[in-house]
């Protein structure tokens, strides 16, 4: 045990190679890219909507495909089943995701600086749960909109969860949820911290 604690430490201690540094340097820059860009799309089509209806899914905002009015027809669909409107302000985690995200691009060129192994492990592990957090919020969400339906609504369908990733057919309605460039952004985030790691894990403390 003893002398696994000593390699865990030497470990942490190792320094960053240029290399490490740099590669901490693109994952602040890809995060930062994702503030800006839509993180998920979740599509509806339908025979009375052959194009679809499109809703894009910022950190700090909800925009809806043709020029913001898919997201009014999405709403008034809502309201023929019973479903909550959706609308921005009640997601409350987009006044301080944007901040949060923002505070990962700090703590990553922080990393870059600092240039010690320890600094990649502790952005990782933190960044590992904002991401669970984040996904077991949106499928909350999901579950809460699909699961409270106004009885007195003048469509009675069953409750249901919308599926976060994936297609599933709900009523006369394909429903498709999947990641956009600002999801893929993060997943690139994580990547980059691992090869990051993983360049200096041979450098001497």
């Amino acid at each position: 045990m003893h002398n696994f604690l000593r390699r865990e430490i030497l470990f942490l201690r190792r320094p960053l190679n240029l290399t490490s540094r740099v590669l901490l340097l693109l994952a602040a820059g890809a995060l930062a890219a994702a503030i800006f860009l839509p993180l998920w799309k979740i599509h509806l089509v339908a025979p009375q909507y052959r194009e679809g209806l499109a809703l894009d899914i910022f950190s700090h905002k909800l925009v809806g495909g043709n020029g913001g009015q898919d997201l009014h027809e999405i709403n008034t669909l809502n309201h023929y089943i019973g479903m909550k409107t959706l609308s921005q302000a009640d997601f409350a985690e987009m006044t301080w995701m944007p901040f949060a995200l923002g505070g990962f691009c700090l703590l990553a060129l922080r990393a870059a600086v600092i240039g010690r192994m320890a600094s990649i492990v502790d952005l990782g592990v933190l960044f590992l749960y904002f991401t669970a957090f984040s996904l077991g919020n949106f499928y909350y969400r999901l579950h809460t909109y699909g699961h409270t339906l106004d009885p007195r609504a003048p469509m009675t369908i069953e409750p249901f969860t919308p599926v976060m990733l994936g297609s599933q057919k709900i009523a006369n309605f394909v429903q498709t949820s999947l990641p956009q460039s600002g999801g893929y952004m993060l997943a690139v985030f994580i990547a980059l911290l691992f090869a990051a790691a993983w360049c200096s894990r041979k450098e001497l403390p």
